[in-house]
């Protein structure tokens, strides 16, 4: 049996940047995604703590040590510059293994996005 489990989370980030002409999905500073174990092109979801919306995309990488946290295309109509978010990815695993497995976190300051 497969099951779905969480495998990465930046946990509350600032919105940097909402960009609706863009063809979409989200833009996350290299050294965010090399820290919580994200890849570019990973399917991500992410939860806005402001409003409550949920939405899922997909990782482009942004300039190492920015900070940078950009919603491009469709997705910019659901934050604000400044909104809190949390990014989450998850894989699919065997049960057993599934029950091992150990996700990896991360807490960036809230302000700068900059790890800590």
């Amino acid at each position: 049996m497969l099951i779905e489990v969480v495998k990465s989370k930046i946990h509350n980030v600032s919105v940097t940047e909402a960009n609706l002409n863009y063809v979409g999905s989200i833009t996350i500073d290299e050294a965010l995604m090399e820290a919580s174990n994200i890849i570019e092109n990973e399917k991500v979801q992410v939860v806005n703590n402001n409003n409550g919306e949920r939405l899922e995309t997909y990782v482009i990488k942004g300039e190492r040590g920015s900070g940078v946290v950009c919603l491009n295309g469709a997705a910019a109509r659901k934050v604000a510059v400044g909104d809190v978010v949390i990014i989450i990815s998850y894989a699919t695993l065997e049960f057993e293994e599934a029950k091992k497995f150990k996700p990896t976190f991360i807490f960036p300051d809230t302000q700068t996005n900059q790890l800590i």
